[in-house]
Order: C-alpha cells, then structure tokens, then sequence
C-alpha cells in the first residue's frame, strides 16, 4: 500500500510539472511565435508572365510592424501591384527585426523597404537611407505611441507601472520602444531599474495580443498598428484601454537606398504617388487602410532624432 501511495505521489507531481511546463512554453511561444520564418517569403498573388521571368527580380522589404502572417497578408498584393507596373517580378521580403531590414537597404538585398521611422532616422545617420514616400492614413501623416494595458488593469499611466512587467516592440521601434525610454528618462528612469521585468516582441500585434492575454502588464505600442488590429478584431478592444497617448511623429515611410538608380526610383516613386488614382491601386490602399501615397517631409523625423539623442541610442 505504501509504495502505491508513493507511485501515485510521483505521478501526481509528474504531472503537476508536465502542466506547469506546458503553460510555460505555450507563453514563450506566444511571444516568438515566426521567428523561424524565411527572410525571404513569396507572393502568392502574383505569377509572373514569361517575359516577365527574364527580367531582374526586385525585392520590396517589410519590417515587422506587424507578425509575419499579418505582414504578408496586407502587402503580398501590393508587392504583385509593384510587379505588374514595372513588368518585372517583385517579391515579398520579411525581416526578423528593424535592425535586419536597415541591413536589407543598406546592402542593395532589397530595392526598397516600409520600415519603422525610428528605424528609418537610424538609416539615415547609418548610410544616409533615403523616404521615397509616406502613406497618408486617416487624413493624416502622423502617428502615435499608445501605452496600453489590460482593461482589468488599474494602471493609470507610466507611474503606475513601476515594478511591472513591460512590452518593447523592437529595439529600433519608435514607438514601441525610443518613445517609453525617453518618457522614462525624463521621470529620471531607466527601463532596467523601473520595471520588473521587460520583453521585445518584435512586432505590435504581439505586444498587443500580450497584454490582452494578461501575458505582460503594459506595452507601448503604434497607434496605427494598434488601430488596425482592433479593426481586424474588434473583441480585442474589450480586453485593453490606452492610457496613454504621445506627442505626434513622423509615419512610417517606404524607404530606398541612396545608391539605387534614379531611373528605378523615379519609377516607384510614380507607382505609389499614382495608386489613389487606380482603381486596383485604391482598392489595395483600402484594404491597407491607407488613403493615399504622398512625398516625405523630412523635417517630420527630427523629434525622433533628438529622443535617441537624450536616450544614447546612438
């Protein structure tokens, strides 16, 4: 009798740590869910014609703003659009960060990139990385960052989340991680002394869904991303409340090398400036949520570049 006890005691305890496990992993995997991707992903959408298939093949980088599955989703028609323009295959490119996509332009892997603005002010000091255009979004050409939070939380802003557990997007993400560590600079902090404990999720998608799933107590994340995903999934909305909401930035623009060809980059930059009078073009910007494609301003960056400065990112 006493050994059964004792067997029935291990496999209690067995089982007790198989759970605990399996909760455990399921919460690191939630949080690198894709990182295993290609860089590199097709474009479904598009089959290029034989003439087509005996010309270069360019490359259209997308930072991970959003997870790799929503990333290709949104802009595998807009890479075969670009295609079918040019009369060349274009494919589909993912990076694992902002860090890898900046190294993609900086090397000519691929012909242009969205990426973060942080990401982009960064290039620019780096190699001089070039906006090619901006999306108009909502009648406007700014975005913001937004601390969110659980709905059940009862955080109320930054303070209230000393020795809480925290969410970064990307360690060149602007709003996902310059604009909470110069908001703490200013409060006298650092991210490793005020908070609990800190995470990169490497896309806003992620930090949200993690705050939503209780997985994290607060993230700060891209409003227009942040927009976005409530849109595609409104019960989303009633599991979080934003909190907090940052001065207005520069948007996310689509960027080029400084050395790619004029002739080519005149080319995009007449593809994309023209969409919103296309009506394949608008129904893409539509389902991108965006309104239309305009010249950069340069100017609009220069509140970024002098957070990094305060922060010492560079």
């Amino acid at each position: 009798m006493r050994t059964f006890n004792i067997i029935l005691l291990a496999v209690i305890i067995a089982s007790l740590v198989g759970v605990v496990w399996f909760i455990v992993e399921n919460e690191r995997s939630y949080l690198r869910a894709d990182v295993n991707l290609s860089l590199s992903q097709p474009v479904p959408a598009h089959s290029p014609s034989s003439n087509q298939a005996n010309k270069t093949k360019l490359r259209f980088g997308v930072a991970p703003v959003l997870s790799p599955q929503a990333t290709l989703k949104s802009y595998e028609t807009l890479a075969a659009y670009l295609g079918e323009r040019l009369g060349r295959p274009v494919e589909l490119v993912q990076s694992k960060s902002y860090t890898e996509m900046n190294a993609l332009v900086r090397a000519g892997n691929v012909s242009l990139a969205l990426v973060c603005s942080g990401a982009f002010v960064v290039g620019r000091w780096e190699f001089g990385m070039e906006a090619l255009v901006i999306p108009i979004v909502n009648g406007q050409k700014t975005y913001q960052s937004y601390l969110i939070v659980s709905s059940r939380s009862n955080v109320a802003g930054w303070e209230d989340l000393r020795q809480k557990t925290f969410a970064f997007t990307d360690p060149l993400s602007n709003t996902g991680r310059i604009v909470p560590v110069y908001i703490l600079s200013q409060m006298g902090e650092t991210p490793e002394k005020f908070f609990k404990s800190t995470i990169f999720t490497y896309s806003h998608d992620k930090s949200i869904r993690a705050v939503a799933d209780g997985l994290i107590d607060g993230a700060a994340v891209d409003s227009l991303a942040y927009d976005f995903v409530i849109k595609s999934d409104p019960a989303l909305a009633a599991r979080m409340k934003v909190v907090w909401k940052s001065r207005y930035f520069g948007i996310n623009p689509i960027v080029v090398n400084p050395n790619l060809p004029p002739e080519l980059r005149q080319q995009f930059e007449s593809i994309f400036l023209g969409m919103s009078s296309d009506t394949q073009g608008m129904e893409i910007l539509k389902n991108l949520g965006i309104d239309t494609f305009t010249k950069p301003d340069a100017a609009a960056y220069d509140a970024i570049e002098e957070m990094i400065r305060v922060t010492g990112f560079k």
